[in-house]
């Protein structure tokens, strides 16, 4: 069996969210750190009377491998809340994602490569920028479809991968 899916291109709408957005080195994501942060949304989100609309995600704001990342972990929701300081109310913004899904959390680097070798050979180009801080991205996410209760075996786990496109304006003003 595969590792990934096949990489695909769809538009997606836009998308509200709760998260909590920290900074963290690569291994601290290793500490417990994104179940944490997924419980404590998720208990924030019941105290609001409401329920996630679809997996917890990581959203990578900005990724520098040697230092600290700007990462948002969190979960879709389908209406309009007020966060409390800790906890942001946002949005993927709409657009063109690439996406694929890869299988085993030990493969999320080989998979995230997978999908930016192969927008590479396609001619598609990210919605990205060069930031003081790494590389900065409007949307790039990682969604957790595996439910750790469900499937022990963190080699079974699946995770979607999805970047976003840039827009027809921004490939304008590159030309």
């Amino acid at each position: 069996m595969a590792f990934t899916t096949e990489p695909k291109v769809a538009y997606r709408a836009a998308q509200l969210y709760a998260g909590i957005r920290t900074q963290v080195r690569l291994q601290e994501l290793d500490s417990g750190l994104i179940p944490q942060l997924h419980d404590e949304v998720l208990a924030w989100l019941a105290e609001q009377g409401t329920q996630p609309s679809g997996p917890p995600f990581m959203r990578y704001y900005v990724i520098n491998m040697e230092d600290k990342m700007d990462i948002e972990l969190g979960w879709p929701i389908d209406k309009e809340l007020m966060g409390n300081g800790r906890i942001n109310v946002s949005e993927f913004p709409a657009g063109r994602y690439a996406s694929l899904v890869y299988t085993g959390i030990e493969n999320g680097i080989p998979g995230n490569a997978v999908l930016i070798e192969w927008a590479d050979q396609q001619g598609l180009l990210w919605d990205r920028w060069e930031d003081p801080q790494g590389d900065a991205f409007a949307a790039r996410v990682e969604y957790f479809l595996t439910d750790p209760a469900d499937e022990p075996d963190m080699s079974q786990w699946e995770t979607e991968v999805a970047i976003k496109l840039a827009d027809a304006e921004q490939l304008e003003l590159l030309e």
